[in-house]
């Protein structure tokens, strides 16, 4: 069982630069390469992470990459990936298909079609037009408040599109988006299917809000407030990640490259017992690496966490190192912990 996940977790290659994005477009021309963009703050990546991991041991002629959308903004940009989890299908190095948002059964369709098929699409943006209407209403339910806008958030396109970014920034709206730039046929067929002729528009839960002049009436109103989705606070954003996984390491870098001394060594430590962990590179987030120092009380790095609690930095961890083994038991967690509390008194 621990092989077959390890064997499907190596299948899954991950991405960190351009220059790796297209070399492994070259090398993998001649056969389907099914590339994930996607972020480490949004828990449906996750999800949809494990379920790559399972289509790569059903489908070991299929090579399938997870790529950090923000960490790699150049091929984002180049192929309009404005929001996340999207998936972006490629075949003699050209794109041949895409899947917006975390729709599991469709990626798995999508994959057994494009594996089984030595034909594909001349365009990459063509798609059966029965199924245009089903496209757009996934799109719009890709996230349960979603901008279709002339642009990004970080970069609009027109002065509509970044006057409603503004508002929704205002009112501290959790909102994805949609570049219409990116897809001619969604920008047509979106008029059509919402029966509304101009850009930028919103939708929340699927359902059409209406455009600028809509949010403004709604904001006048207050009603704005009521009816989007808030971005989570800080805080909850923090308990999120401290609790990502039963061992949490956060730390300068990632498992695979430290970026200072004290990380290393609490990652030699933690390789040297065996226990399972995650790690999160605090160099990639100023929000979370300034506010972690806040809400654990613990002002430097790295920082190890058991169960969503601290357990303490590089000292703290090498005096009760020989405890790491128990980690995956609660009750010898807790006995980590209280040593961890002895440690901090004297």
């Amino acid at each position: 069982m621990a092989a077959g996940a390890a064997e499907a977790a190596a299948a899954v290659v991950e991405v960190g630069s351009t220059r790796q994005f297209e070399e492994l477009l070259r090398l993998t021309a001649k056969s389907l390469l099914v590339v994930h963009f996607w972020a480490p703050w949004a828990p449906q990546c996750a999800q949809m992470n494990d379920v790559m991991a399972e289509l790569a041991k059903e489908h070991p002629q299929v090579s399938f990459v997870k790529l950090e959308a923000e960490a790699v903004p150049e091929v984002s940009e180049k192929y309009g990936i404005s929001s996340v989890p999207t998936f972006l299908f490629f075949k003699n190095s050209q794109k041949i298909d895409r899947l917006d948002g975390a729709h599991a059964p469709e990626l798995t369709k999508k994959v057994q079609r494009h594996a089984s098929s030595g034909s594909f699409p001349p365009s990459g943006n063509e798609h059966p037009k029965e199924d245009l209407n089903l496209r757009l209403k996934k799109l719009t339910h890709a996230a349960p408040c979603m901008l279709f806008m002339k642009g990004t958030p970080q970069e609009p396109r027109c002065g509509f599109s970044k006057q409603m970014v503004e508002i929704l920034h205002k009112h501290n709206i959790q909102f994805s988006s949609f570049d219409i730039f990116s897809d001619e046929e969604v920008r047509q067929g979106l008029k059509t299917y919402s029966n509304w002729p101009t850009y930028p528009q919103l939708y929340v839960s699927g359902e059409l809000i209406g455009g600028l002049d809509i949010i403004k009436e709604l904001e006048a109103s207050d009603e704005l407030d009521t009816i989007c989705p808030k971005a989570p606070k800080l805080e909850e954003r923090l308990k999120v990640l401290t609790n990502k996984a039963s061992v949490m390491l956060f730390m300068k870098g990632n498992k695979q490259e430290a970026k200072c001394g004290f990380s290393k060594q609490i990652l030699e430590i933690l390789n040297s017992t065996g226990v399972e962990y995650e790690t999160f590179d605090i160099l990639e987030d100023e929000e979370v690496r300034q506010g972690l120092k806040t809400f654990s009380n613990w002002p430097t790095y790295p920082q190890l966490y058991v169960k969503g609690e601290l357990v303490g930095g590089l000292d703290i961890v090498k005096n009760c190192a020989r405890l790491l083994w128990a980690f995956p038991t609660s009750s010898l967690a807790s006995d980590a912990r209280r040593s961890v509390s002895s440690v901090r008194s004297n």
